[in-house]
């Protein structure tokens, strides 16, 4: 399967899961979901790690594992349902899947133990941007540049709205490049829903010091009804919006 397959089978899988669950976070999964692609098609190999730690993602997570044979894919049917397998958040126990996530602000801290203790492994953690109003991230920010982790590359899902707001309202990142460099990470720019920006930027080598990958991203990508809405992120779809949501994804 080519990465643009993959991202439309991990939207498609997206919109089944929470609708049939009845569960929210659609616009988050979608806006990580081209991200997700390029990871599990394209860059993500044996020995390196993947931490997600924006766990309110879960169903993205679950349908790249599932679509690149990672989990079955009938193991979808049980997302959020009483009994199943797989949980509204990222949690520990689902084959790929490394740490339990979703209290936001500890993936990056664990990703840099993870680089630490293995400098011949490269490690990525996916964060959301409202993530970082936790001062946790900041702190692990300082320990990887102190540390020199080269090996390590944190992803910001930059889709600029969080739960309750527009992440400018709620606490105000900018300068957000300035800020991770100053940090004494490097720090590229890259759209999260162009394969090949993203994957030249998750392909930069090792220059003795963490990156940083900001990508531009779009709330509830592919679907009009959620972009760039803060409905998205807890929207529960009707049928005629779960069924006019489907075509148009299957029409990119």
């Amino acid at each position: 399967m080519n990465t643009v397959s993959l991202a439309k089978r991990i939207k498609l899988n997206v919109l089944k899961m929470c609708y049939e669950s009845h569960s929210s976070h659609i616009g988050s999964c979608l806006s990580c979901a081209d991200i997700l692609a390029v990871l599990y098609n394209d860059v993500l190999k044996r020995e390196e790690r993947f931490i997600m730690s924006k766990g309110h993602a879960a169903a993205a997570l679950y349908a790249a594992l599932a679509e690149t044979g990672r989990i079955p894919k009938k193991a979808l049917d049980t997302y959020c349902q009483n009994g199943g397998t797989l949980s509204g958040h990222v949690s520990y126990g689902v084959s790929g899947v490394e740490v339990s996530t979703g209290s936001l602000g500890h993936g990056l801290s664990i990703a840099c133990g993870m680089a630490k203790a293995n400098s011949s492994s490269r490690v990525f953690v996916l964060m959301g941007d409202g993530e970082c109003d936790e001062g946790s991230v900041w702190e692990a920010a300082l320990f990887a540049a102190h540390h020199k982790l080269g090996n390590l590359t944190a992803i910001v899902d930059w889709n600029r709205i969080q739960s309750f707001g527009a992440v400018s309202e709620v606490l105000g990142l900018e300068p957000f490049v300035t800020k991770w460099q100053a940090f004494g990470w490097r720090c590229v720019l890259r759209s999260g829903h162009d394969f090949q920006d993203m994957q030249s930027g998750l392909e930069l080598p090792d220059e003795g010091s963490p990156l940083a990958i900001l990508a531009v991203t779009v709330k509830g990508k592919s679907v009009s009804l959620l972009e760039n809405t803060l409905l998205s992120h807890y929207v529960l779809l009707t049928d005629e919006q779960y069924h006019n949501a489907v075509k148009e994804i299957e029409g990119c």
